[in-house]
């Protein structure tokens, strides 16, 4: 399986007022990482692939820890944990080396924008998308064991 990784720089105006990245802008982190991911790195030049639109139908965030203003941009790596016939979800680990900041995960739908309804994944989609799709995904294991794994670990070290 690849990864997709997201260079994001950090703004000044991303903090709030307790000095750290402020929760909600995570959301526009993940955002810029799933937009190059979907649309700068679809299949084929010019292929419509991604192209038509597509909604965001969930967002899931765990934030692990405060994320401080600096200079140096924070990685986003990106890879697909389900692909359905509409649908796909896509996890995230916001993160430098060593520390990660954000889990989160997108629920998102390709939506046909001129027939103002969702659409199903094309071939050429599903293709792209399996080159990311989450090893323990492949082979069927339950996202909701590794979730309950992870908070199992950040309770023990807390």
């Amino acid at each position: 399986m690849s990864r997709h990784y997201y260079s994001c720089p950090l703004r000044w105006s991303d903090m709030d007022a307790f000095g750290h990245v402020n929760n909600a802008v995570f959301i526009s982190y993940l955002e810029e990482a799933r937009i190059d991911f979907m649309f700068r790195l679809a299949p084929g030049d010019g292929s419509p692939s991604f192209s038509g639109g597509s909604v965001v139908a969930r967002h899931e965030i765990d934030y692990k820890r405060p994320l401080v203003h600096r200079h140096e941009p924070v990685t986003i790596e990106s890879w697909v944990t389900k692909i359905n016939a509409a649908s796909l979800t896509i996890a995230y680990e916001i993160k430098d080396e060593g520390q990660v900041y954000v889990r989160a995960s997108t629920v998102v739908v390709p939506y046909d924008l001129a027939a103002g309804r969702p659409r199903r994944i094309t071939e050429e989609e599903r293709m792209y998308l399996l080159k990311y799709l989450d090893d323990d995904a492949a082979t069927g294991r339950s996202e909701r064991a590794e979730s309950a794994k992870d908070k199992d670990k950040d309770a023990l070290a807390a």
